[in-house]
């Protein structure tokens, strides 16, 4: 047995003992190493073990914690496993996608170009690369530059870094995503929440703001699920060159709705389109996009380099063959059907509940009946071995949370998934006394 599986067999017995409670935070991963005398990476593993089993549950920004009401095993609702069905993250692998992306490598793999693939990576990549990823992202009215980063994650982190000094003030929707509220932290940066509506992010409140950068999401917005208008983006973009500043548009679910012209196209000049292959193919393929004007490459390339957050070359090889050979087009054409039926079985097992979603999206808010309160809905669900994410994850203001929960319902097969649905809409008829919590 591997060494993370002992010292995560440890933590869990600590849990079962009652020597850890529901609700302690597990140390920093780095501190954990230390205490323990382990490897960094080998404390990363344990706390991925350790989720997977469903002993603790990772927040963003806020560390992890012993998840509350751990199910015993025998009667969680469970995949096939036993893992804890999980709603919190979107990573959806349809089964038929391996083989295809696989496929595609081989070429790759031949030892003369291998050979090549294996030396360090740049920023800027191949101009075929370039070319492909331009090619990928640009619409009528926006033909970008392209620069490469190691994930979706670090392109937002390179474009915050690159246009807001620490201490400044970074504008956001005030329901937003996680990661975003936990680079700013760590880049010194201060979030300002900007008011939304059924269209996102309301310009006139963005302009009364005082801030350096905007980041946005106006293509299914992660949580809330809405996407702007056309006259709603153009407000924005007029309001963004009043203002005179720039804008990070996070396009990571864009491919669902290739049909809309993101919000670069309204503002090429100033705004830098940020994605990956997380999504669009697995999470396991992070490569991230940067697609930026053509006058700020070099701010937006020296900030990439400066972070550490450059692009293997293997990657983006590899990225630039499912472009051009046609994998990432079928994946994404086979995802949007995919995305497509599970909203259709979310609408249709929590009909008569209030739910958000676009039916073409990987993702649904779902406001909660009064009687629950949504950490107390989210410590029940967890209690029948199902993980969904309280809307305080998403809120840049602690204590100004809706009551709501984001479901995520790319992972599960459907029957699990419909299963779980099932079990959420009957916790939700019910009161927090009758589910054994309060």
């Amino acid at each position: 047995m591997e060494d993370y599986r002992i010292v995560a067999d440890e933590i869990s017995a600590d849990v079962e003992a009652g020597r850890l409670r529901p609700g302690d935070r597990l140390p920093p991963q780095r501190r954990f190493a230390r205490d323990r005398g382990i490897a960094s990476s080998t404390a990363a593993r344990v706390y991925g073990e350790l989720v997977r089993r469903g002993v603790v549950v990772g927040e963003v920004g806020r560390g992890t914690f012993v998840r509350a009401g751990r199910p015993p095993l025998e009667t969680a609702l469970a995949e096939p496993g036993g893992a804890t069905v999980d709603l919190e993250l979107n990573f959806a692998v349809l089964p038929e996608q391996s083989a295809l992306v696989g496929k595609a490598l081989e070429p790759l793999l031949r030892e003369d170009v291998l050979t090549a693939a294996l030396r360090p990576g740049s920023v800027t990549g191949s101009k075929q690369a370039r070319d492909a990823a331009a090619g990928l992202f640009a619409k009528e009215g926006w033909t970008p530059e392209i620069l490469f980063a190691g994930s979706g994650r670090e392109a937002i982190a390179a474009a915050i870094a690159a246009f807001v000094p620490m201490g400044e003030r970074l504008a956001v929707e005030a329901i937003t995503y996680p990661v975003v509220k936990a680079l700013a932290g760590r880049l010194g940066v201060q979030l300002v929440p900007v008011e939304t509506d059924d269209l996102g992010l309301v310009p006139e409140a963005l302009e009364a703001a005082s801030v350096r950068a905007l980041y946005v999401q106006p293509t299914l917005h992660n949580p809330l699920g809405s996407t702007m208008d056309e006259g709603r983006r153009v407000a924005l973009a007029e309001t963004v060159r009043r203002m005179d500043i720039p804008v990070i548009e996070d396009g990571i679910y864009t491919f669902l709705r290739p049909e809309v012209r993101p919000f670069a196209a309204y503002a090429p000049e100033r705004t830098v389109f940020t994605d990956s292959l997380s999504k669009r193919l697995a999470p396991g393929l992070t490569t991230g996009f940067l697609a930026v004007p053509a006058e700020w490459t070099e701010r937006l390339a020296a900030a990439v380099r400066s972070g550490g957050w450059v692009a293997p070359r293997f990657a983006v090889e590899a990225a630039t063959r499912w472009i051009t050979g046609g994998t990432l087009e079928t994946v994404e054409r086979a995802k949007r059907l995919d995305a497509a039926e599970r909203l259709r079985m979310t609408a249709d097992r929590l009909a008569g509940f209030t739910l958000r979603a676009d039916p073409r999206a990987y993702h649904c808010w779902w406001e909660l009946p009064e009687h629950w309160r949504a950490e107390t809905f989210v410590a029940a669900a967890a209690r029948r071995g199902i993980a969904v994410t309280p809307a305080a994850a998403f809120a840049v203001v602690p204590g100004h949370a809706p009551n709501a929960v984001r479901l995520a319902v790319s992972s599960p097969p459907l029957e699990t998934l419909g299963a779980a649905l099932d079990v959420l809409a009957g916790l939700a008829s019910g009161r927090p006394e009758d589910a054994g919590v309060d």
